[in-house]
């Protein structure tokens, strides 16, 4: 944008600062003048017949006994229906049978082998800095004594990726080649990944038994669907003059697919593996709950016992593994870059060009970014080498005296933290005090303001905010959604879980946005924060809740504290890379006519975000929702201790039915917080 040349002008064009139009506020006018009138006709009708706050219970639907009668058939039939032995038994025995084939694979290379391989693996994508980080990574691993869980949790987690990888790999490409099936496949993915994990433990272990295969399973359910989406946007958003240069050049569907499709979303094909090994890994404690062993179990059995120095010590190498998996395959993902650049595209249509038997220059490019045969049987040869060296030297396993307890350290820590902070502190008070105004002033009055509201008013408030921010479409499917929760039965429960989450969700945005607006006007504090936010991102979501309860007691305040934890790294990340990525014409514009760094933020660089803003907001709903739930582990109540006690106790009805509660208040707060793609366009 051309600065004005007028002197005396202190800030930049109108234009610039008001991505709000005319027609946007007269088109908000009037949907709140249509709202208006339909809550005129509607709301006697509503109070005529159903008074009251509660949701109605002739409105409500019974669905414990279909969901009993169904669980007590899977346990009757789990050892003598066919669908069991020959379909279910299979696939348990094929689950057990790679894990541990992997695990013995691990054992047998001992800690020298692994480290080794994966060292080598990570020099060769990434170089000499990722790969001494992969050494320090497992030697810590070794010398915290938890080598051996380690290996456990990696064997659980290569086979789980591969499957990830597989089903969302199938789905994604489906989804990506048929409109149809895509738009029949986004409400399963949305499914797959809102509903909380202890909801759907519960039919997996019904169907597998406790163990492994149920351990995996769980963990493909939740994170194949990252690898699903991003597989359907890189072949769905495949440049259309590439796609029509190679169908011109006559090339058939399987032609197009294999040299011009996929290798243009090669880029969103590898963060798709990123994002699905992210995922497995934070379903790592969370498995543990039904067998999966390793390094979650000795985190979930810390819990038990408020442990904090035992959770700490098996969490720092689940972060471990997480950061070295995360920069090994984001280095991948570098390395092959310029996946969507056209010409790539071009280049691969030109491999069909006389009958398209040769690669074209893209596909040679691709082909020399990777390792050769030789350079392979070098790596496996040095790999097999280390392994043999530390077995004649009496060191296949991690020497036991190469280990270093922190768990007692860290438990004085925290007992000197929880002595000294929890109560009595001058002025300020102690921990316990702040959980306890939290509930009193916060908590506690959005909940009773809530439950005391008319159920339809709250029906008509979500279709206003739904409307506003999106389409009549987004109106009705987020009102449908918050009635499904009354329909279900657990409209009280519902509502108190929804407090929690608005109260979390309000603290995680205020710090978030100042954090955020702080990174993106420094770049020495972001690269100060990015090793912070790595770890609180990758941290197991349960070992948040122990130095939480340890510090602030049992109750709904350390729910939401833990919630806040969690979800505040990505709502910082989003927040500083929406700012730094405003256009620079714009802040140069604003700066020529005078602004100040404030009036450059509040006019030009929070306006122009605002596509990137709002989905922080959203991102944060969904994250804060994720981990309010197993803060009914620690006193949260609610809907996640109607999912946890539900797993404890065996009762499917129970537990199910507040799983999918939360998946429609997931995807009500998702309709509410984000725009539609159309409204989102056109920055109204």
């Amino acid at each position: 944008m051309a600065a004005t040349t007028t002197p005396t002008a202190q800030a930049p064009p109108a234009g610039l600062l008001a991505p709000v139009t005319d027609h946007a506020r007269r088109r908000a006018a009037a949907k709140l003048l249509v709202l208006a009138v339909l809550a005129a006709v509607l709301v006697p009708l509503a109070t005529a017949r159903w008074s009251g706050a509660a949701w109605p219970h002739a409105l409500t639907v019974d669905v414990s006994g279909p969901l009993e009668r169904a669980s007590d058939w899977i346990i009757d039939n789990r050892d003598s229906h066919p669908l069991f032995l020959y379909f279910f038994g299979y696939v348990s025995g094929a689950v057990v049978f790679c894990v541990r084939i992997v695990y013995l694979t691990l054992l047998a290379a001992g800690w020298a082998g692994v480290t080794a391989g994966s060292c080598l693996i990570a020099w060769r994508l990434a170089g000499v800095r990722l790969a001494l980080t992969t050494v320090v990574a497992f030697g810590v691993c070794g010398w915290l004594g938890m080598w051996v869980p380690t290996m456990q949790t990696l064997a659980l987690m290569v086979v789980a990726v591969l499957a990830s990888v597989l089903v969302g790999g199938v789905l994604g490409l489906a989804g990506g080649l048929s409109e149809r099936l895509f738009r029949a496949l986004r409400p399963v993915l949305d499914t797959m990944q809102v509903l909380p994990a202890f909801a759907y433990l519960l039919p997996v272990v019904l169907i597998f038994g406790i163990g492994v295969p149920a351990a995996v399973l769980a963990t493909v359910v939740y994170a194949a669907p990252p690898m699903a989406r991003l597989t359907a946007l890189g072949l769905r958003d495949a440049d259309r003059g590439v796609m029509e240069a190679v169908a011109s050049l006559g090339a058939n569907a399987w032609q197009r697919l294999v040299t011009a499709r996929l290798p243009l979303a090669r880029r969103e094909l590898l963060l798709g593996v990123n994002q699905t090994i992210m995922m497995a890994l934070s379903m790592a404690v969370i498995a543990s709950v039904i067998g999966a062993g390793g390094l979650g179990d000795r985190v979930y059995q810390a819990l038990a016992s408020v442990d904090v120095g035992a959770a700490l010590t098996a969490g720092i190498p689940i972060v471990l593994l997480a950061v070295v998996l995360d920069r090994t395959t984001a280095a991948a993902g570098e390395r092959l870059g310029g996946a969507g650049d056209p010409a790539d595209g071009a280049e691969a249509s030109g491999a069909q060009a006389g009958g398209g038997t040769g690669p074209g220059p893209a596909a040679r490019r691709l082909r020399h970014g990777r390792p050769g045969w030789l350079l392979i049987v070098c790596m496996a040869l040095l790999t097999v080498a280390a392994a043999v060296a530390a077995r004649l030297a009496g060191h296949r396993e991690w020497p036991g005296s190469w280990a270093v307890d922190i768990a007692e350290p860290v438990n004085r820590a925290v007992d000197w933290m929880t002595g000294h902070l929890y109560t009595g502190v001058p002025y300020v008070g102690g921990t316990a005090d702040w959980a306890a105004r939290f509930t009193t002033w916060i908590l506690d009055p959005l909940r009773s303001g809530l439950l005391w509201l008319p159920w339809w008013s709250v029906l008509l408030i979500v279709a206003a905010l739904a409307w506003l921010i999106g389409t009549w479409r987004t109106a009705l499917t987020a009102v449908l959604a918050m009635a499904a929760v009354g329909v279900l039965g657990v409209w009280g429960p519902s509502l108190d879980t929804l407090s929690q989450v608005l109260a979390a969700v309000a603290v995680t945005l205020v710090l978030g946005f100042a954090v955020g607006v702080a990174a993106a006007r420094s770049a020495r504090l972001e690269r100060w924060l990015r090793p912070v936010l790595d770890v609180f991102q990758t941290m197991p979501q349960f070992v948040y809740l122990i130095p939480v309860v340890a510090l602030f007691g049992v109750g709904r305040a350390p729910a939401a504290c833990a919630a806040v934890i969690y979800a505040l790294p990505a709502v910082v990340r989003i927040t500083t890379q929406g700012l730094r990525g405003v256009d620079p014409a714009a802040l140069e514009s604003a700066r020529s006519l005078g602004a100040t760094g404030t009036q450059q933020l509040r006019q030009v660089q929070l306006p122009l975000a605002r596509p990137a803003l709002l989905l922080a907001v959203n991102q944060g709903v969904v994250l804060v929702l994720a981990v309010v739930i197993i803060g009914g582990l620690v006193g949260g109540g609610a809907l996640g201790y109607d999912v946890v006690f539900g797993l404890a106790q065996g009762d499917l009805a129970t537990g199910l039915v507040a799983g999918v509660a939360i998946v429609c208040l997931g995807l009500m707060l998702d309709r509410v917080t984000q725009p539609t793609g159309r409204r989102a366009g056109k920055g109204a």
